[in-house]
């Protein structure tokens, strides 16, 4: 609901309203909170939020655009390109120093970026938290945006509560709190659909080898395959054919397989063995931590196998009706690392990427596209945290640092924002830096 320019343009249109209707609300409960005067209230908390605003408003299409990026010799015949997804559910908690304009400007972001947001001013500036809880819930969309009042003990039990991002500005932070930054690929349970209609031994190999890889010891390594009933017979003997073709009738006895880890990491994976039915595989031996290549099927949600990260070679099959049931499925656990899906018809490969979030994804094969140093490798929610590749992994490592170094000289154009104020100088100030709409234009 919240994913379309559209929306995310209607959302903050009514944003601007509220900012120009209300200014003057703003204005007096600043005031009554801590006698912010006028001109200091209309500069840092509406002026600078509609600038913020507009600039939002001037360049959401061109943010929201997929970049696409090189690709190396392999991948040349395809199509690569990031996609700017939202977090999901985001919390912003504010401050009591610019309680409307610390509170709004993330939300500003947060619904640009398309995301549900639920808002937490300051309770210690009771009447800009008034104006918030009552007010600005007139203007967005009730279902997608929420105001909540909280202290301290209340504010401590909403964050108990499960949120895909949190915007925190802390004035006073717990003296147990280190801010560090960090970045977590943690990795989890990445699905693979496959639709009915593909190239069943095409899909057998690249999926083979993909979750066969190191011994199915690879993060991003696709953990269970999605699809119908129908599929599934066909896709088991090929996928025997291409373990076949890939290490020999004994996998055992192939130099192209490798082994689990450790005794502790077998016998984790063994023990996953015992969910579903053994297709394929299904073979160990202890002494050489050696798991043969292994399908599972008739697998249930309930299973420990679906409880956990696999990491190793055991490939699971989940049969469901059809694409809309596996994409309900994926939606229904944690956000992985990365969402496979194979057909012959790029609307339905669209489909999954579209109505699903993830850390990273790629259609019609596995594992690929952490070849590409133009693509960002990462996780979200219980996947992992930031990103690496390339330029984001530089990113990842810099801090974007905000500075202005002026001049010396020329102290008469700063007094026009020097007490005593006066209705001249806000106009002028004003003028000298609003940030406009295309196409407005002021009277001088």
């Amino acid at each position: 609901r919240t994913r379309s320019l559209e929306y995310r343009m209607a959302q903050l249109e009514a944003l601007g309203r509220f900012l120009e209707e209300k200014k003057q609300d703003i204005l007096e409960a600043t005031a009554l909170d801590m006698r912010k005067p006028p001109f200091e209230a209309e500069f840092s908390e509406v002026l600078l939020c509609k600038n913020e605003l507009n600039e939002a408003l001037n360049n959401l299409s061109r943010w929201m655009k997929d970049k696409h990026v090189d690709k190396n010799l392999a991948t040349q015949l395809d199509s690569a390109f990031i996609r700017k997804d939202p977090y999901g559910v985001v919390l912003i908690i504010g401050p009591w120093n610019y309680p409307i304009y610390l509170l709004l400007v993330p939300l500003i972001g947060a619904i640009a970026a398309g995301n549900c947001v639920i808002i937490k001013p300051s309770e210690l500036t009771k009447n800009s938290e008034k104006l918030m809880e009552e007010v600005l819930p007139q203007y967005l969309d009730k279902d997608c945006f929420a105001v909540v009042t909280a202290g301290v003990e209340e504010t401590t039990r909403l964050l108990e509560n499960k949120f895909d991002y949190i915007f925190f500005t802390a004035l006073v932070l717990p003296a147990a709190l280190h801010l560090t930054p960090v970045t977590l690929e943690l990795g989890g349970k990445n699905p693979c659909y496959v639709s009915d209609t593909c190239d069943v031994q095409n899909v057998a190999r690249r999926v083979a080898w993909g979750r066969f890889f190191n011994a199915g010891q690879t993060c991003i390594a696709p953990d269970y395959v999605l699809c119908s009933v129908e599929m599934q017979e066909k896709l088991m003997p090929a996928l025997r054919e291409a373990i076949t073709e890939f290490y020999g009738s004994e996998p055992r006895n192939s130099p192209d397989f490798a082994r689990i880890v450790g005794d502790e990491q077998f016998k984790r994976v063994q023990a996953l063995l015992s969910s579903g039915r053994v297709a394929i595989g299904g073979q160990t031996d202890e002494k050489e931590r050696y798991i043969a290549p292994t399908v599972l099927v008739d697998v249930k949600p309930s299973h420990p196998a679906m409880q956990e990260e696999i990491f190793g070679p055991i490939l699971l099959i989940i049969t469901v009706a059809n694409m809309d049931e596996a994409i309900d499925f994926i939606n229904s656990r944690e956000r992985p690392l990365v969402i496979y899906a194979f057909s012959s018809d790029n609307k339905v490969v669209n489909q999954v990427l579209e109505r699903t979030s993830s850390g990273g994804f790629c259609g019609n094969d596995t594992l690929m596209h952490v070849t590409l140093t133009s693509l960002p490798f990462g996780g979200i929610g219980s996947s992992g945290l930031g990103m690496c590749h390339g330029q984001f992994t530089f990113d990842t490592f810099t801090h974007h640092r905000g500075c202005l170094q002026r001049g010396t000289g020329l102290e008469p154009i700063n007094t026009l924002r020097y007490p005593p104020y006066s209705t001249h100088k806000m106009g002028l100030i004003r003028t000298a830096t609003s940030i406009k709409r295309r196409g407005e234009c002021f009277l001088l």
